[in-house]
């Protein structure tokens, strides 16, 4: 196995576990709740019923939390480790420039690092992504890893196809995602939408953008399920993710639906942890998974969602 080190920010939302079983490292972030405390944000809750208290505080008190990246001295101190213990290369995965500045702060501690350690080759790489897509991009290079292929050519796969990690799902309030600039055509769907599923695509800055709406649970399922089969790609091998925010029952659902579709090579259910929750809220159900390259602007896949949803 190629030996080099993959790590992410903390908006990658992989726990410890999956963190463990992939060998990748996520940096802890930092956030503030309403009582104006500093806390580590990292991806572990340590219990369920700390997840669903945290939403439902969330839900009261949305603008009392906010969150915080890393700093260039908190990322160099970890790539120094590492330099340190003799791994002279290592893979950086941040989130979405269009969302967060922890990229700008990889690349400068990079900077340093590389003036003091010549011999170091460190690649930083924009995802493109948060959360759960964002995790499965960092998985897929560790899955690259382990096939045997090499730094260069993990870091090239990476820069080449982190366009093509598709989010499908719903967000029962789109107010968090555009309250916190993570939404970017809100104002097409302002209002109570009461029953209404918007259905939430990811764009090539990282931000959810509302591709179609769907009366009720089941016909979100279906139009889901259509627009995943039009645009994955060889689902019986590879990595489905679904994540949730206080929406468990809907993903469980959800998973059964897809295990019936498409027959992937495995489903791993995933949480959306404190950082990331903080911006999108409750209420997010959706699907990750690898598929064709998303276009500009998700022209053509509102197109699919449209034909698919029978709006034009």
């Amino acid at each position: 196995m190629s030996n080099f080190a993959i790590i992410c920010d903390v908006t990658c939302d992989l726990s410890k576990e999956l963190q463990a079983k992939y060998n990748i490292r996520a940096l802890d972030g930092h956030y503030k709740t309403p009582d104006g405390a500093e806390h580590t944000a990292n991806c572990e809750w340590g219990s369920e019923e700390a997840a669903i208290a945290f939403y439902n505080d969330l839900k009261k008190n949305p603008a009392g939390y906010t969150t915080a990246p890393l700093s260039p001295d908190e990322v160099k101190a970890v790539l120094e480790e590492y330099i340190a213990q003799g791994t002279t290369d290592i893979l950086c995965l941040t989130i979405s420039t269009g969302l967060s500045g922890t990229y700008n702060f990889f690349n400068a501690a990079k900077e340093e690092v590389l003036a003091a350690h010549p011999e170091a080759n460190i690649k930083v790489v924009n995802s493109l992504r948060y959360s759960t897509a964002f995790g499965a991009i960092a998985i897929k290079a560790s899955l690259l890893r382990e096939e045997g292929k090499s730094f260069e050519e993990v870091y090239a796969w990476v820069e080449e196809n982190k366009n093509s990690f598709h989010q499908m799902g719903w967000l029962d309030d789109l107010s968090f995602l555009a309250k916190k600039g993570r939404m970017n055509n809100f104002k097409a769907f302002m209002g109570q939408l009461i029953g209404i599923k918007p259905l939430g695509e990811i764009n090539h800055n990282g931000l959810t953008t509302v591709i179609g709406k769907a009366k009720g649970a089941s016909k979100a399922y279906e139009a889901m399920l259509a627009y995943m089969e039009k645009t994955i790609v060889d689902p019986s091998n590879q990595i489905i993710f679904i994540a949730q925010t206080n929406r468990k029952k809907f993903a469980e659902e959800f998973r059964a639906l897809v295990e019936e579709r498409f027959h992937p090579a495995e489903i791993i259910m995933t949480d959306v942890h404190v950082m990331n929750g903080i911006n999108i809220g409750p209420g997010l159900m959706a699907a990750y998974y690898f598929g064709k390259p998303t276009s500009v602007n998700l022209v053509e896949e509102t197109a699919i969602m449209d034909s698919i949803l029978g709006t034009k």
